[in-house]
């Protein structure tokens, strides 16, 4: 019989499935090169924002990294995944309890006599389930990678917010640009109207140019408000990024004073190490493995230890008698009507999904890299061509103003060259910003900065 006993783990092991080999899903090989090569130098620092000279940009980042709301809630739950940790871990400990029950009692004999009596019975209790197939363990070791998986999570978190705070800030600076320009023009095509309406008066032009005129500066001062309420939202939503009501943003530096950091030199072998959403993706695969090596041990035997020990007192006992027992059971699952079959199956597919999830984020984290370089390439080379069509458009306004002043052409001209330069203008705004934000992006998709950098 003990035999049959010390057999029925090694027979019950016998009908556990066999976990399937782990797919290839997880391997991706790095380029060996980046596919835009662009002068790059250096490391990323920590504080990467700092390259753009700007100290209230700097101020904002920190401020949003302090105050987020989403940060708060990333990092409660990175609480949360430790206390689950610690709870998986408490399952490879014997567990002790001590329990103190009491009476005091009337009776009656059989003679008619009543008696009272004082008892109580205080016990000590341990239990300790043995890990023979690893199942605990198997638990805890998930508990343990989900919370590095959450700890991950945040840090991608607070490089998200970190990136979004200054691509935000950029956006307001070339919003006040805009401002800037479109006031500017106003105070331009406004002086036009007054000559326009003065020569209009004394008969020296039409009154077809003076409505050209005035449609010109209505044209402009109607875009005005268009860019204040922009300006408005984005200092909204900066304002609830950094964890606060909505207010005016204090600005730094004027939008050109901005700085264009250099292209930090990082190899595409470094990227995986570097990206804490692919940390995050290899912990998550790592937790399912777990789990799937906890579904297995369903299958096999538990083995569970019980002693209890301690006295019985009582005032109609002379002295305390000790009480104590030991004692052992074996639960192996027969039966389950395919429950235990279930949660293997699911375990294998959720692990199957981690693994092809975490082969997707590598990938994409390449993609957003080679994307951000290309589009900073790119962008110098669109910001030259741009400062030649300024160059030659400014020459064009310059004829038309001197022609239409000697009477050899029309106002329409003029007309056409100054929309033309004020849509150059905004453009070269637009494509500044865009190619500042591209480095944020670029940062972000290096994984931020490292430590102690």
């Amino acid at each position: 019989m003990k035999r049959a006993a010390l057999l029925l783990p090694l027979l019950m092991a016998g009908c556990a499935p066999a976990i399937s080999p782990r797919p290839e899903a997880s391997v991706v090989a790095p380029p060996a090169d980046w596919r835009t090569p662009l002068p790059s130098e250096g490391v990323v620092e920590r504080q990467w924002w700092g390259r753009f000279g700007d100290p209230q940009l700097s101020a904002l980042v920190e401020q949003a990294r302090a105050n987020n709301t989403d940060l708060a809630i990333a990092a409660a739950r990175v609480a949360e995944a430790r206390a689950q940790e610690r709870v998986a871990r408490s399952l490879l400990l014997p567990s002790l309890s001590a329990s103190l029950p009491g009476s005091e009692a009337r009776t009656v004999n059989a003679f008619g006599q009543p008696s009272e009596s004082t008892s109580a019975q205080p016990t000590f209790q341990a239990a300790y389930e043995l890990d023979l197939f690893g199942g605990n363990a198997a638990r805890r070791d998930a508990a343990r990678a989900s919370a590095a998986a959450f700890a991950a999570a945040h840090e991608a978190a607070t490089l998200s917010v970190s990136a979004t705070a200054a691509s935000g800030y950029i956006t307001l600076l070339a919003l006040d640009e805009r401002l800037g320009l479109l006031r500017e023009t106003l105070v331009q095509r406004g002086e036009a109207l007054r000559i326009a309406r003065d020569r209009a008066e004394a008969g020296y032009t039409s009154e077809l140019e003076l409505r050209q005129s005035e449609a010109e500066y209505r044209a402009a001062e109607q875009q005005i408000p268009t860019i204040e309420a922009a300006i408005a939202r984005q200092e909204n939503a900066l304002s609830l990024l950094v964890g606060d009501t909505p207010h005016a943003i204090a600005r730094g530096a004027d939008f050109d004073a901005l700085a264009t950091p250099a292209v930090p030199a990082v190899v595409p072998s470094d990227l995986v190490r570097r990206r804490p959403d692919i940390a995050q993706a290899e912990y998550s695969l790592a937790a399912t493995d777990a789990n799937l090596r906890a579904a297995r041990a369903q299958f096999l035997p538990q083995i569970r230890l019980s002693a209890s020990g301690g006295a019985a007192i009582s005032s109609l006992l002379g002295d305390p008698i000790t009480i104590w027992s030991v004692g052992g059971s074996i639960l192996a699952p027969i039966f389950s009507g395919g429950r235990l079959e279930g949660q293997f199956d699911a375990a294998t597919a959720q692990r199957d999904q981690a693994a092809f999830a975490y082969r997707k984020t590598v990938l994409t984290a390449f993609r957003e890299v080679e994307d951000q370089l290309a589009l900073i390439d790119r962008l110098g080379a669109q910001e030259q061509a741009l400062l030649a069509q300024r160059t030659a458009v400014a020459e064009v306004l310059r004829h038309a103003t001197n022609r239409y002043r000697a009477g050899y052409s029309p106002y329409l001209e003029q007309i056409d060259a100054q929309r033309a330069l004020l849509s150059v203008d905004q453009s070269l705004i637009q494509l500044r910003a865009d190619r500042l934000n591209a480095y944020v992006a670029l940062y972000q998709a290096l994984g931020g900065g490292i430590d102690g950098a």
